[in-house]
């Protein structure tokens, strides 16, 4: 059930079970707590990537490079900037729903 007036689900709507129809068969990422293992196992894996970046020697031309978590803060803006600009871009190449229909 969504709260009133916000749209948002509410905890006990995650983990409601969903009905599903007569002989389908369950798969692992149906059930919430499985998701949730993976979200947290990705997390770990991001984390040691970021502690691994103290260990590992740098070698590039440009002293930015060299800085703490530099590939991922630069990847963060990178993925922002790609989705900001594809917006902008649907804008312009937009046709109207009956272009092919003329």
């Amino acid at each position: 059930m969504t709260t009133p007036g916000t749209g948002k689900m509410t905890q006990a709507d995650h983990e409601q079970p969903h009905s599903k129809p007569e002989g389908e068969r369950d798969y692992w990422l149906d059930k919430p707590s499985n998701v949730d293992r993976l979200v947290k196992r990705f997390y770990a894996v991001c984390a040691v990537l970021l502690a691994i970046d103290f260990l590992v020697p740098k070698h590039s031309p440009f002293r930015i490079e060299h800085y703490w978590g530099f590939y991922g803060i630069f990847g963060f803006i990178a993925c922002v900037a790609l989705v900001l600009i594809a917006k902008e871009l649907r804008r312009v190449l937009m046709r109207s729903e009956d272009y092919y229909d003329r």
